[in-house]
């Protein structure tokens, strides 16, 4: 009998999931599947009785709105919520805007996994002739994050991901855990694998398989000491989450041309 339970899922699909662009701290709102996905969701939780007492998001808009169009779905929109920039997706540094198909034609797909998969590489920092630093850094949103703008990061690790998430979870998530309180963490790719790494004791090698598509809903099952009582569950059709993984998985490959 688990101790504790919470929901965790990366948000429906934004944007520039749709495009195959590296997304990281840009902020994009869902596309049309993304609220659907969302949608969804918040049908598939209700009809199997989740109630929740509280939800963690991060700052960026498509995180937020799933968590919105999920209480909403559920009759829960009254639900408090904390966001954090500490769930933020990886920053991706002078990755961002750029396409993952044509990135593994120039550069090859192990390298691209490599960059998008592993534990401890960090790709190029982001300078501030990128297109995007300008909107990323002077965001008013990391005015209000517990960290000065000139500390945030400007390329991430997984790894990386990890050790600033790793202080929200511990000081904000896990006493409210404790407390009795069920939690959604509507979160991005990689905060969700990192926390999924720290939670199961995913190692640094098998960390590079572990795939999580957009608006599937993963079920944590905990013990007291908050050590999981089996792997995490994906809730929904197993078919078309396995379909939905393999899209994911091959975002990072050379797109084939058609004849």
């Amino acid at each position: 009998m688990a101790k504790y339970r919470l929901v965790l899922l990366r948000h429906g699909e934004g944007a520039w999931n749709k495009e195959n662009r590296f997304c990281s701290w840009v902020d994009q709102r869902l596309s049309s599947d993304g609220i659907k996905e969302a949608q969804n969701c918040g049908k598939h939780l209700k009809a199997l009785g989740f109630e929740f007492d509280l939800v963690f998001t991060s700052v960026l808009s498509r995180s937020i709105q799933t968590a919105w169009l999920i209480l909403e779905e559920m009759g829960q929109e009254w639900v408090p919520m904390q966001s954090s920039w500490r769930l933020n997706e990886r920053h991706y540094g002078a990755l961002i805007g750029l396409n993952r198909a044509e990135m593994a034609l120039n550069h090859g797909e192990e390298q691209v996994k490599i960059w998008r998969r592993s534990y401890d590489v960090t790709p190029p920092p982001i300078t501030e002739s990128h297109p995007f630093y300008e909107e990323i850094y002077n965001d008013r949103r990391y005015k209000c994050s517990d960290v000065s703008q000139d500390n945030l990061p400007r390329a991430e690790s997984l790894k990386d991901v990890l050790d600033r998430l790793l202080p929200y979870w511990n000081e904000k998530i896990v006493p409210e855990l404790k407390s009795g309180k069920m939690i959604l963490i509507s979160a991005h790719g990689n905060s969700s694998r990192a926390l999924l790494k720290h939670v199961q004791g995913i190692s640094d090698e098998d960390i590079i398989n572990v795939t999580l598509p957009t608006g599937v809903p993963i079920l944590l099952e905990l013990d007291e000491n908050l050590r999981p009582l089996g792997p995490h569950q994906f809730l929904g059709d197993q078919e078309a989450i396995q379909a939905a993984i393999k899209k994911v998985e091959d975002q990072g490959k050379v797109k084939a041309v058609e004849k």
